[in-house]
């Protein structure tokens, strides 16, 4: 259905006005950016308990075919062969120059020989497009525009959403399985897009409603919306497709060589394998690294990051970091600048900031792991 300015719903509209959330237009959708509490509190909430947030305006899709990750692999450099059954796979998708086309998530489920891939809002349809063309005759992809996905975030997730599904404290990170929610049937992987513990549920549009209100009267939960989805996500040093990372940027140079599996790295058979193999070996130009200013103003996109007299580099994400009481950024620099403690200064409304360069994650992870 279309919001006013040709805007689309998510299953969870109704239920986002009725909870008093302030909709924004987001990759086409009326999405909430907070609600009644506002982003500092939902932010603080998920690290203290748990946060459920709308991410059904992402595309979800299944490949089949004789083999489907043998498939994908040829526009993916992740282990897709190797991914066992109930096991989800974060991977790039790269176009033919080894620039970052998108970042996604890949699973098997149990008793399904298809891949299911989760990707991000705003590409979702050119993802979609290119994959299907680039594989046709090899594999098929369908799109799945139907199902509807939750993302539960935070050390007390486990505890609201065991008492829906049982058995599901079992799952450790970056496990998935078919699940039953008081009745209805989905999918949980352990995963998501914070740096806390959580779980990513998809299931169907029609029962996405009658799930989150069943999260919603669990004491530990309350809704959280795309400011502080966003203020999670780079205090745990996670890129933003379309900010940190594009088809500009290549997997060394963004610090996502790791997911690269080892097997395709041995094979060089992904898109610029040579290129970006030579990148790492010799090391790259710049680098994504993090950035924590000396003050309490914070730097947005594109500003510009200056030392030894000149430009280094540019801000890629920035703002305020709840759970460190201070702001933060991450951008580009030239790798001789790239060392942590480095001083640079940050360029805001013609004024130099003083900040240096930070490791990543701001916040450390907290990820269930077996």
């Amino acid at each position: 259905m279309d919001a006013p300015f040709g805007l689309k719903h998510t299953p969870l509209y109704d239920l986002h006005v009725e909870l008093g959330a302030r909709m924004v237009p987001f990759a086409g959708y009326a999405m909430p950016v907070q609600y009644r509490n506002g982003i500092i509190r939902e932010h603080l909430h998920t690290r203290a308990a748990a946060g459920l947030f709308d991410t059904s305006h992402m595309g979800q899709a299944m490949l089949s075919g004789p083999d489907p990750a043998a498939a994908l692999e040829r526009l993916a450099p992740a282990d897709l062969r190797g991914l066992s059954a109930g096991r989800q796979r974060y991977a790039l998708l790269l176009n033919d120059a080894g620039g970052i086309k998108d970042d996604f998530m890949a699973f098997r489920l149990a008793g399904e020989t298809a891949l299911r891939l989760v990707v991000n809002a705003a590409t979702k349809d050119a993802d979609f497009a290119y994959i299907a063309e680039r594989l046709a005759g090899s594999a098929e992809l369908t799109p799945l525009p139907e199902r509807a996905l939750l993302a539960l975030q935070g050390p007390k997730a486990e505890a609201a959403l065991a008492r829906h599904v049982p058995g599901i404290a079992a799952l450790s990170f970056m496990q998935v399985v078919a699940a039953v929610f008081d009745g209805i049937a989905c999918i949980v992987s352990r995963s998501g897009y914070t740096g806390e513990d959580g779980f990513e549920i998809s299931v169907a549009d029609a029962a996405a409603e009658a799930v989150a209100r069943a999260l919603l009267k669990e004491p530990e939960v309350a809704p959280a919306g795309l400011g502080a989805r966003d203020s999670l996500r780079l205090e745990a040093g996670l890129c933003l497709y379309g900010h940190d990372m594009d088809e500009t940027v290549d997997p060394v140079a963004a610090g996502l060589f790791w997911s690269i599996g080892k097997c395709r790295r041995e094979a060089g058979d992904f898109p610029a394998a040579e290129k970006i193999l030579a990148e790492r070996a010799a090391g790259p130009q710049k680098k994504r690294v993090g950035l924590r200013l000396e003050g309490r103003a914070p730097a947005r996109e594109e500003t510009e990051i200056v030392a030894a007299g000149r430009r280094i580099g540019r801000v890629t994400s920035g703002g305020f970091a709840p759970s460190l009481g201070e702001p933060v950024a991450m951008g580009y620099v030239e790798s001789a600048f790239a060392a942590p403690g480095t001083a640079v200064d940050l360029m805001v409304r013609g004024k130099a900031l003083p900040a240096h360069v930070s490791t990543l994650p701001f916040v450390p992870h907290r990820y269930k792991k077996s």
